[in-house]
């Protein structure tokens, strides 16, 4: 989640053998570590090993109390020796100085001589699990991997849609207590909390802020949640999918941006068709989306989001946006040159019971489908998974908008006719990339037909979206946004790639201990205990039931196709060691993950037959409603 060194203010001893304390503050400015240990993609090698720390002093430090004392917390940059960014935060800081340099540039056009700065902002929604921490310990899957590999299906899921905003049980109220107070002694302004869709998931979010302080402060959530859960019996899990069948974790980022006066740019007002201005803005975001759709996908592409994106809780792997009823008309108006027709103003909503009152109504729906949605003056970007650093993804909405930005100002600072200019830049922007925008259920299999009809790009998993962006028009925008040069952007890529089949040979590896120590003997002593109670009962000139026969003999087959699975899967793993880089994660996605697949199906078709008294894991049943 996030990377520590700690230091101590000692120096050397005095000539008595005391230890002198003395501290500076040139020390909270500038650090060196070895950086030749964290995952580089090429950037630095083991013989190439210094880096440097350099504080951002725009986040706030921080201290953290525990048992042991207290740590002053300094958030810092972190860089090569040759200055090459190793890590999130540096990208994501370049974008945001791009980003407000661009739209200043817009607001002068606009007359707004005043606003010195234009700020990305950001509030992300973070989901987990809380899972029993004796019951954690005894799933080899959740301890090597942090989600389970194997697991058939509770007799009761999410069906009843009972937990979401549910009563919070009392030992999970205790839990929140404290995290709030926690997070709120570091200055992190935790504001909402419930309970999410499926069993023992949770909610937090944060007041928005400024998208460097909310990448911080989101790096802390997860690991206040993680800490304060093992104080309570608990483990968090903040996997995006750590059991099949029911509802993953996302962490919807909600994402605006300000000037320093305080001015939402993405707020349309009370008249968005006449709210020129605006219109930059949005038209700014929808053409940026997708022009660098593919971009805005790897951004969020891990190789746990690969499993939660697509299934009908998260939005699917294809970039979208929602606008709503009352843009939507907007925007039709100006692409077709004509009237508005169909836009709803704000009105109040009556429940039709004389006690309550009228309601202020807002003047669009929200779709839950979408990958990118705009929700009144802001766009909720659902695709970014609970375990991610927001960074990512913030850097590369940052770096598009911008782009589009630039090409604004370019364009008007030209023109002879600024305001026809800007008509034209806008009405062209919204018709050359309206395909983006769908305001329907992006779950729909019609609507997968439609994405392709569009031309829209459809990249299922990381291996996918990394292969999509190596493009010379990738990274020229870095390149000119001067927010990752060639060699950074090429490093991270081998980075999604390495990690990509890191996890996956984890996974499988996992599978192949759990399956060959756990499942398989567990199975056969379950048989084997059948067996006997059959020779035991023709002792006695009985029979065993034939219910109990067709069970042996099922058990028999699945039996059988685990362990041809299980041997499969271990000469996998054996053949996947030559390769390495893309390659390798490209034989993950393609060989590996199916034959996982081939593995748990009958595992878990077993774990239904085989008696409680001998599965050697917990159930999902176990797991999920410990909470009850």
């Amino acid at each position: 989640m996030t990377a520590e060194k700690h230091d101590s203010f000692i120096s050397a001893p005095d000539s008595h053998g005391k230890i002198i304390m003395e501290f500076s503050g040139k020390e909270l400015i500038k650090g060196e570590s070895d950086a030749s240990s964290f995952p580089s993609g090429g950037l630095r090698a083991t013989f190439e090993a210094r880096g440097y720390t350099a504080w951002d002093c725009t986040s706030p430090a921080f201290v953290i109390h525990d048992e042991y004392g207290a740590v002053l917390y300094i958030p810092t940059a972190f860089c090569s020796y040759n200055g090459e960014a190793l890590d999130t935060k540096t990208p994501l800081l370049r974008s945001m100085d791009y980003l407000s340099e661009e739209a200043t540039r817009v607001l002068r056009i606009f007359g707004d001589t005043t606003t010195k700065r234009v700020l990305a902002c950001e509030g992300p929604e973070q989901e987990y699990f809380l899972m029993d921490a004796d019951a954690f310990a005894k799933r080899k899957d959740l301890v090597y991997t942090g989600r389970t590999l194997f697991g058939a299906s509770a007799p009761k899921g999410q069906e009843l849609e009972d937990h979401y905003y549910g009563p919070i049980r009392e030992k999970i109220v205790s839990f929140m207590a404290e995290v709030n107070e926690t997070l709120w002694k570091l200055g992190i302004p935790a504001k909402t909390e419930h309970n999410e869709v499926a069993p023992s998931q949770h909610e937090l979010a944060n007041i928005f802020t400024q998208t460097n302080l909310s990448a911080d402060q989101n790096q802390l959530v997860m690991t206040v949640l993680k800490r304060v859960a093992k104080k309570h019996g608990f483990i968090c899990l903040l996997a995006e999918k750590p059991f099949a069948g029911i509802n993953g974790s996302g962490k919807h980022n909600n994402w605006s941006i300000n000037t320093d006066k305080g001015v939402n740019l993405l707020k349309p007002g009370n008249d968005p068709h006449s709210n020129i201005q605006f219109l930059v803005f949005l038209t700014a975001v929808i053409k940026g989306c997708d022009e660098y759709a593919s971009l805005l996908r790897e951004s969020v592409a891990t190789y746990g989001n690969d499993f939660r994106l697509g299934a009908n809780e998260a939005p699917p792997a294809i970039i979208s946006i929602f606008l709503g009823d009352e843009l939507n008309e907007v925007v039709n108006s100006i692409i077709n040159a004509g009237p508005l027709t169909n836009v709803r103003k704000n009105s109040l909503l009556r429940t039709g019971a004389k006690t309550l009152p009228g309601l202020p109504m807002d003047t669009t729906d929200r779709n839950r489908t979408s990958p990118f949605a705009f929700t009144g003056n802001r766009f909720e970007f659902r695709m970014v998974g609970s375990e991610q650093n927001i960074a990512e993804p913030n850097t590369a909405l940052n770096t598009i908008v911008a782009k589009e930005l630039k090409d604004f100002s370019d364009t008007i600072e030209k023109s002879e006719n600024p305001k026809e200019s800007i008509n034209e830049w806008i009405k062209k922007g919204l018709t050359d990339h309206q395909r983006i925008i769908f305001n329907g259920d992006g779950y729909s299999k019609e609507w997968l037909k439609e994405a392709e009809r569009r031309g829209l790009p459809n990249l299922p998993t990381t291996v996918d979206a990394a292969d999509a962006i190596q493009t010379d028009k990738v990274t020229e925008l870095f390149l000119e946004s001067k927010v990752l040069s060639p060699t950074e952007l090429k490093s991270r890529i081998s980075i999604k790639y390495d990690s990509f089949a890191n996890f996956a040979m984890i996974d499988s590896k996992t599978m192949s201990h759990m399956a060959h120590k756990q499942f398989l003997p567990a199975i056969n002593s379950y048989l084997s205990a059948l067996a006997k109670e059959g020779k035991e009962l023709k002792e006695c000139g009985l029979e065993l039931p034939g219910s109990t026969v067709k069970t042996m003999k099922d058990i028999i087959s699945l039996l059988d196709k685990a362990t041809i699975a299980t041997n499969a899967l271990d000469d996998l793993i054996r053949e996947m060691a030559p390769y390495k880089g893309r390659e390798l994660a490209a034989k993950a996605k393609d060989v590996l993950l199916p034959a996982m697949k081939a593995l748990r199906d009958p595992i878990d078709q077993l774990e239904l037959l085989v008696s409680k008294d001998y599965w050697p894991v917990p159930s999902y049943g176990d797991l999920l409603f410990h909470t009850v």
